[in-house]
């Protein structure tokens, strides 16, 4: 696993091998889920719904895919027809996100072992992801955005529950950059073969899943404790801007009196 941009915290490696993969192709995290699910995964776009593409039509994407792709970040193609390749997922969170305290940081045993640090204690304190961090990861064809979503939290020991985020496709259309929710169970690897390797073309981002309405049992009482002391900072925020505005103007029309008083009627 690899980190494009700085992290903060220790709770992720600037110098991870990209085998030191916490979810990868091959070996998964969340075997459960697709033991009860058999893989009956039909990728496709967003916005299209089409046949599987055959073995020959797949391979020719792969082969055209990796022709242009420049980082040694190349697609595999298996006997069985899936294949296995990278994505990178910017991280855009704007809220803190809750996480174990006092546990050291998860090391590339633990990653490997599967060792869940998070279940050690049961202490919590929130925890700033720095913004528009970028984080590489190693998946297969079947993968699907529910999976994503449930390796970023788990490498970073963030105990919030999965559904509180959400993955967003991002592109660039008509000189404007538009953002397009991704279903749980779209496959984020299928999405990048389409569209090539070239970030400006299509590049994925997290973020918190904001449904319109916030569902409050969904978090826990140190989080909404947070959550207030984060409102009220920001009410004194706006505040303070408000005042400083309005005293702006005053000041302008007093200025503006003076001179108009002391002129000769």
């Amino acid at each position: 696993m690899t980190v494009d941009s700085s992290m903060s915290s220790g709770y992720c490696s600037l110098d991870e091998e990209l085998e030191d993969c916490f979810f990868t192709a091959k070996t998964t995290f969340f075997r459960n889920v697709q033991t009860k699910h058999p893989s009956k995964n039909v990728c496709k776009p967003v916005e299209e719904t089409q046949q599987p593409p055959l073995l020959q039509e797949i391979k020719q994407k792969i082969d055209s895919y990796n022709s242009r792709e420049k980082n040694c970040l190349s697609m595999k193609l298996s006997e069985d027809g899936t294949y296995t390749g990278f994505i990178k997922v910017h991280l855009k969170l704007r809220r803190p996100v809750t996480v174990p305290a006092g546990i050291r940081p998860q090391s590339i045993y633990d990653a490997i072992k599967e060792v869940n640090l998070a279940a050690t204690t049961d202490k919590r304190t929130s925890f700033y992801l720095p913004l528009d961090a970028i984080k590489q990861l190693h998946i297969s064809s079947t993968t699907t955005v529910s999976e994503v979503i449930q390796g970023l939290l788990k490498k970073f020991m963030v105990v919030d529950n999965p559904q509180k985020f959400a993955l967003f496709k991002r592109v660039h259309k008509d000189g404007q950059v538009l953002f397009q929710k991704l279903s749980v169970a779209d496959c984020p690897l299928y999405l990048r073969l389409l569209a090539g390797p070239d970030t400006e073309v299509l590049s994925f981002v997290l973020k918190e899943n904001d449904t319109g309405e916030v569902e409050w049992d969904a978090f826990s009482i140190p989080e909404l404790q947070n959550f207030l002391t984060i409102l009220e900072k920001e009410e004194q925020d706006k505040i303070q801007q408000v005042q400083k505005k309005y005293n702006k103007f005053r000041q302008k029309l007093q200025e503006a009196l003076r001179e108009s008083q002391g002129k000769p009627g």
